[in-house]
């Protein structure tokens, strides 16, 4: 059976949005079950069949707009695009679903509180680090004070083991996000990377003060979520939202 996660958040009633799990789709081993990639290696045939379940299942008003991915900072409008190699996209339009796909990376859902302009951000660490965050709100038209966002399933805290070189880099854009890193090895300089904090910082400072979710580990909640972190070849999930 299909299951989904979905945003606790004071969202305007005509917002819809979701993140899809690995549960309920046609995909076999090692894309069990509800892969919605089609650039991992899996049968082609699964992901169309696991896409039009979800399509059934979630009352999907449109085909999402699916994003090629590429660890950028590049965020499109989905009234005016020539290309999809982007890791953001931004709408205004009625049932045109802006879409993300992640399997350890944060999922980054936003919307206005007048639900009139949606968006959604695949935030890898380089892209966070780098500013995808910053470009998605951007092309709101309405200020940042007025936006919502809604951090879906990515890698925990406890589990996102990184260099000193990735510290350094955020450190580099701001001073406190040395607050989300956590020393568990000295030798070789290891580090736990909270990747939900540094999310919150990043739109704490462009001006958000309506910030939520952060609560899932996709690496250690391996029923529900796929990780790329604790099996490579593996599926994606999809984080969707538009309006009504």
């Amino acid at each position: 059976m299909l299951k989904a996660v979905y945003p606790n958040w004071p969202a305007p009633d005509n917002i819809r949005a979701l993140t899809t799990t690995r549960q309920g789709g046609r995909s076999t081993a090692p894309y069990h079950s509800l892969n919605l990639a089609s650039h991992v290696g899996d049968d082609l045939n699964h992901i169309i069949e696991n896409r039009m379940l979800v399509k059934q299942s979630e009352g999907l008003p449109s085909e999402p707009i699916w994003l090629n991915q590429i660890h950028s900072t590049k965020v499109i409008d989905l009234a005016n695009y020539h290309s999809v190699d982007a890791d953001g996209s931004y709408s205004q339009q009625k049932k045109v679903i802006s879409a993300v796909l992640t399997a350890d990376c944060l999922p980054v859902l936003f919307c206005s509180q007048q639900g009139d302009e949606i968006a959604a951000a695949h935030a890898g660490w380089r892209g966070l680090c780098q500013g995808i965050l910053e470009n998605s709100v951007r092309h709101f038209k309405c200020q940042p004070s007025q936006i919502m966002a809604w951090l879906g399933p990515a890698i925990g805290p406890l589990k996102f083991e990184v260099g000193a070189e990735v510290k350094a880099q955020f450190e580099f854009y701001d001073s406190e996000a040395s607050n989300a890193f956590q020393l568990v090895e000295q030798t070789q300089q290891k580090y736990l990377a909270d990747l939900y904090l540094l999310a919150r910082q990043r739109l704490t400072k462009l001006g958000l003060q309506h910030i939520y979710g952060g609560e899932h580990c996709t690496y250690s909640e391996s029923e529900l979520f796929y990780s790329y972190r604790r099996q490579s070849q593996t599926g994606r999930m999809a984080s969707l939202i538009w309006f009504e």
